[in-house]
């Protein structure tokens, strides 16, 4: 799967490489976030991360936005469940609707909102991301 990055995302991500020396996968900028979300290798995640947060504080400063970094895997049931962690999946059901790939997670009652996200960004980021990387087109909480 192909993934389109802007040049303000490529910028992004030679930031990220310059700092913490790890290549990211993939760059989302939410602007009404003002948050970058940037997905490594799962492996890289704590290298990316640095020492006590050092390189993510260095880039906050530098960018003046919060950053976040997300584990990537190529199976998409463990890609899914980085991607909302700390939420801890009931189960994950991958079927297709009309021919597109649809995610059926199930969490408990207490961790809904958390998995959803203030004002739905945690579960936009894991629609684009999924989306972009795996080819899942709708994600949906239950």
């Amino acid at each position: 799967m192909s993934i389109t990055l802007s040049e303000e995302e490529m910028r992004y991500i030679s930031l990220l490489e310059m700092v913490s020396g790890v290549k990211a996968r993939d760059c989302i900028l939410s602007e009404e976030e003002n948050r970058l979300i940037f997905l490594v290798e799962k492996e890289l995640v704590g290298l990316c991360v640095g020492k006590n947060g050092r390189h993510i504080k260095k880039l906050r400063r530098l960018l003046g936005k919060e950053v976040e970094v997300v584990g990537y895997s190529e199976d998409p049931e463990e890609f899914l469940r980085l991607l909302f962690a700390p939420v801890q999946l009931s189960s994950l059901t991958l079927t297709e609707e009309d021919g597109k790939k649809v995610a059926v997670v199930e969490v408990r009652p207490q961790e809904k909102g958390l998995a959803i996200g203030k004002a739905g960004a945690r579960i936009k980021r894991a629609k684009k991301l999924a989306q972009r990387n795996l080819g899942i087109h709708n994600i949906i909480i239950r």
